[in-house]
Parts: C-alpha cells; sequence; structure tokens
C-alpha cells in the first residue's frame, strides 16, 4: 500500500517533524492538515511559517534522521501508540518504525503558510512542485474556515455535541453547508450559461459523486437550467478491442477502454445544436447494441457527464475550454483526532465503502478490502492527477459520518474473521472508529450525500 498513514517510515518521518518543531518553536504546535497524492500538508497551529523558518525545519530533520537515534514505543493504549522521541512523549494513531533512520525518502517544500512533506516523486520535478495543489488548498481552507466559525476542529468536539444532546444541530449545520456549496456551484454555472455547454463531474471511490451530482442537477433546474446525463459506460469499446492490464485482465479503469474519438465527436455534434444517435453498451455481451437513443441539447440544457476520467484533458480534447465545467468532488475530510493525528481522508472512503457494499451490495468486507488495491491504483493514475483541472472542488464529508457510520461498520466488520489476511486492517479501522461516539442515523435527510452509503436515499 502507498498509503501515508500506514507506512512505518513515513510516520516515523511524522515523530521526527513533531520533535523538531517543538524544539524550533517551542511556543507552537504542529498540525497535519490534509494530504496531497502521497504527500501531507503541515502548518504550525497559530502562525504563518516562513520560507526560511522551512528550510530550518527541513534541515533539522535530515539532522535527525542521520543521527539514527532510538525511538521508544512505550504502550498501546487509548487507541494510540505512544512513543518516546528523546525527552518528548508523542502519540500516534498508526505506529513508525524504532529508530530515526528508519525513514522513507522526502522532500519538503515550502507551500501557503506552511509546507508540503512529499514522499514521491511523481508531482516533483527540478526541485518544485509540478502542480502545486491550489485547488485542493483552497477547498480545505475554506472549509477550515467554516469550521473554526463553529468551534470545530478535533473528534472531541464532535463528540461533545452528541453527548450534550445536540446531535441534530450537527446534521443541521453539516447539511446547510452542503446544500449552500451546491446551490452555489449551480448560481456558478448559471453565471457562465451561455458559454457552457458540459458539466464533468470526477472524483475518487465512495465519494458521494452520484448523490452530488443528483442534488447539483435539481440546484441547475432550481435555476431554469436543464441537464442532461451522457453515460460515458455507453462508449465502451468492444470488448475484444479493450485493453488489457500487467495481469492479463480487461482494464476496464483505463481511459483507452473508452472510444474516446467517437465520444468526441458526438459532443462536438451536441454542442452545435446537433442530434446523435448515442450508443448503448451492452455489458453482457461485451459489445455495443445495435439500438441507440436520440439525444441533443437544446439552449436550456446542459450535458452531464460523470465518472472517473471526466476530469482528464484526454476526454474532452479540442473542445473549447470555455464550454466545459469541471467539478471534482471527494471527501475531504477537516477533522483531526489531535493535531498531528488527522483522519485519513482514504479511510473515510474505505469505511464508506464497507458498509455501503456489504449492505447494499451482498460484498463481503473481505471481498472489498481485497478489490481496494486496484481500487486505489486506478485513483492514481485516472483521478488524482487531474484533480486541479477542476474549476471548483466539492467537499462530500459531513462532521458527523463517523460517527453515524461506526455502528454500521462495526458490524460490517466484525465478519472478518481473526484469521482473515486483513485482521489487521480490520483492527485499523476499529480503532479509528473508537475514537467516534456513536450516533443515531435516523434524522438524517433522506437526500444527504451519507445516506448513498447507509440506506434511504431518495436518489436510489
Amino acid at each position: 500500500m502507498r498509503e501515508t498513514h500506514l507506512r512505518k517510515g513515513r510516520q516515523t518521518v511524522k515523530l521526527g517533524l513533531i520533535k523538531v518543531v517543538n524544539d524550533l518553536f517551542p511556543d507552537d504546535k504542529l498540525k497535519t492538515s490534509y494530504s496531497i497524492l502521497e504527500g501531507v500538508f503541515c502548518n504550525l497551529d497559530d502562525s504563518v511559517l516562513s520560507i526560511r523558518e522551512v528550510k530550518q525545519i527541513k534541515q533539522k530533520l535530515i539532522n535527525w534522521v542521520e543521527h539514527k537515534s532510538p525511538i521508544e514505543l512505550l504502550k498501546r493504549e487509548g487507541g494510540y501508540y505512544h512513543y518516546k522521541v528523546d525527552n518528548m512523549i508523542i502519540r500516534s494513531i498508526y505506529p513508525a518504525n524504532t529508530n530515526s533512520g528508519e525513514v522513507e525518502p522526502f522532500e519538503i517544500y515550502p507551500f501557503s503558510y506552511g509546507f508540503i512533506v512529499d514522499f514521491s516523486n511523481i508531482n516533483t520535478e527540478k526541485g518544485g512542485l509540478l502542480m502545486p495543489p491550489y485547488r485542493l488548498s483552497s477547498a480545505y481552507e475554506k472549509n477550515q474556515r467554516w469550521m473554526n466559525n463553529i468551534d470545530i476542529e478535533l473528534v472531541s468536539d464532535i463528540n461533545s455535541y452528541i453527548d450534550s444532546g445536540k446531535s441534530q444541530k450537527l446534521i443541521s449545520i453539516s447539511e446547510a453547508l452542503h446544500e449552500k456549496e451546491i446551490a452555489d456551484i449551480a448560481d456558478m454555472i448559471l453565471q457562465q450559461r451561455r458559454t457552457l455547454r458540459v458539466l464533468l463531474i470526477a472524483g475518487p471511490s465512495s465519494s458521494g459523486k452520484t448523490s452530488f451530482a443528483q442534488r447539483l442537477c435539481t440546484q441547475l433546474e432550481v435555476n431554469g437550467l436543464k441537464p442532461v446525463s451522457l453515460s460515458l459506460d455507453d462508449y465502451f469499446l468492444n470488448r475484444d478491442n479493450t485493453p488489457v492490464d500487467e495481469n492479463g485482465n480487461y482494464d476496464l479503469d483505463s481511459i483507452d477502454a473508452l472510444d474516446i474519438e467517437f465520444l468526441l465527436q458526438q459532443i462536438k455534434s451536441l454542442i452545435k445544436g446537433e442530434t446523435i444517435d448515442a450508443p448503448i453498451y451492452d455489458f453482457i455481451t461485451g459489445t455495443r447494441s445495435p439500438k441507440t437513443k436520440k439525444m441533443c441539447l437544446n439552449s436550456s440544457e446542459i450535458l452531464v457527464i460523470e465518472g472517473i476520467h471526466a476530469l482528464n484533458p484526454r476526454l474532452m480534447a479540442n473542445i473549447n475550454r470555455n464550454l466545459l465545467f469541471k467539478i471534482y468532488v471527494s471527501a475531504l475530510g477537516g477533522l483531526n483526532v489531535n493535531l498531528t493525528s488527522r483522519v485519513p481522508t482514504t479511510e473515510i472512503r474505505l469505511i464508506r465503502r464497507l458498509v455501503r457494499d456489504e449492505r447494499y451490495r451482498g460484498t463481503h468486507p473481505q471481498t472489498t478490502l481485497e478489490r481496494w488495491i486496484n481500487v486505489r491504483k486506478s485513483e492514481y493514475i485516472n483521478i488524482f492527477s487531474f484533480q486541479e483541472e477542476a474549476d471548483v472542488m466539492f467537499n462530500s464529508s459531513m462532521l458527523y459520518e463517523m460517527n453515524v457510520l461506526r455502528p454500521f461498520a462495526e458490524d460490517t466488520l466484525k465478519k472478518i474473521k481473526d484469521t482473515s489476511p486483513y485482521y489487521e486492517t480490520k483492527q485499523r479501522l476499529m480503532n479509528l472508529l473508537s475514537f467516534f461516539e456513536p450516533m443515531d442515523a435516523e434524522k438524517i435527510p433522506f437526500n444527504s450525500i451519507l445516506r448513498e452509503f447507509i440506506g434511504g436515499s431518495i436518489y436510489f
């Protein structure tokens, strides 16, 4: 697995960062805020770091690694690993190595008011960021400002709402934010309606894309725009022309599994106001059906395309960018268990998927976990590389969702046996869930994105 939070060598770097930041800035506290591909954005809780100060942190961390100091694991208690790093006690949700020299290669770059710790070369070139995560950073910061307005930062703040009997207020605030964000996006699209003809929506697995798309279409109709959906699945190549992966299996996640040339031709025709015979793909035979469906776009309609490749520039090659509006949807999170222990967005999506697939798709949780590695591989190739192409990002996370998901997820995870190769994954997820006070799902609105995973959605 490439997950930052699951690699001991990367967790060891985090322990070192906490230590050196404490040494350099004893009056400040480090915060690990959000992930960026295989890196993490970090900052001081109440201070802005200069480029010079980031360089100091980097050099001191390198010195700490080169010194190869012992790290002592004191105990596991309260859901944390308790480490002694020199004379400092540090708590971590995920395990680290016991020597400061046992780290994965990393680079540190100044970014915004903090810095990025990067564990790979896939987003670097000549010592600089190939594609700075401006959109991602903006979406995260917007969410943080909103959380600050309602005095919420940590998981314990959410638990306090529940313990004090204010669960309904928490639901109402979180859902109101989603509705406002979706309405704002619909208004942005309305303002550009004279030029916009195609709306593209992409996001990783279990990001809530389908519910988001349905709610956005409702808001577009409120604004007088009629959405017309076009399914990328109908543009698959016939099975015998489909590319295969390294194991010889059909790679249906590859953009080359789509008939891009035909898709572009039909979209250009729709944009011109022409009528097309849209294909219908037969997944049983693995071929395009002889049947088609007539489609056209009038002046009050907008074409909506949702799928993993929607942000890939190849999908809309040679189409004027001003005709397109791209949206990236993901559970970007925002809550931390403590300042240096973020709730990984990957774990949120995995828990969502485990619950949904077991309850409504009849998929055993072990099967979901077996598939997850390939799902993540596809996301890196087909989605995350293009997320900064988006005109806007939508954070589908809800403040209360892990509290609601906890009882469902625990029931699902209990079906994984102690002898399973995924037993450690089960224990890891159960440990993360233990930080969240359980919350009743009864009063969650039926159009909530969370309903896509726990059931009862009006869209399914």
